[in-house]
């Protein structure tokens, strides 16, 4: 698939990520956690393909609790294509994050991370990327919601 926004003209990737924490937010636990957020989010925020991230006043969504669970985190995040998600999750200093997570978050049992397309210049709402992730959970990669393994193209 190639890379960048003319991959499909008009169209931009949604993605969304939940994790649990193994710990409150402002527990000792989690302060490596915390320290590198900004860090992460200035550098998604210059990355090749970022378009725009959920933040609150703090300019994270770290706080932001849609969950029952208190200790479940939430992403949401617009790119141009899954060439350049990829790229920021995997080959930058987001990886390091990845390869330590398991100090900060429980492993999850079913899917944490959903894709799916909209239309360019749009933003997902909290809601719509909530139902997104569910609805992956309960059927499986569709063009209503895939993950990395399994991109779907947008429909015509």
């Amino acid at each position: 698939m190639p890379d960048g926004p003319a991959n499909f003209p008009g169209w931009q990737l949604a993605q969304v990520n939940i994790a649990r924490m193994v710990a409150p937010l402002d527990s000792p636990v989690m302060a490596g956690f915390v320290a590198k957020l900004d860090e992460l989010n200035a550098l998604a925020d210059r990355s090749p393909g970022f378009v725009w991230r959920f933040q609150d006043d703090t300019g994270n969504a770290t706080y932001l609790r849609p969950y029952a669970d208190d200790r479940i985190i939430f992403n949401l995040s617009v790119w141009e294509s899954p060439d350049r998600l990829k790229a920021y999750v995997y080959r930058t200093g987001h990886a390091d994050m990845i390869r330590q997570r398991q100090q900060w978050f429980e492993p999850g049992a079913a899917a944490n991370m959903a894709l799916w397309w909209i239309p360019a210049g749009t933003r997902p709402t909290v809601d719509e990327a909530k139902a997104r992730l569910e609805h992956l959970r309960q059927h499986g990669p569709s063009a209503h919601a895939f993950g990395f393994r399994s991109i779907i193209p947008p429909a015509p």
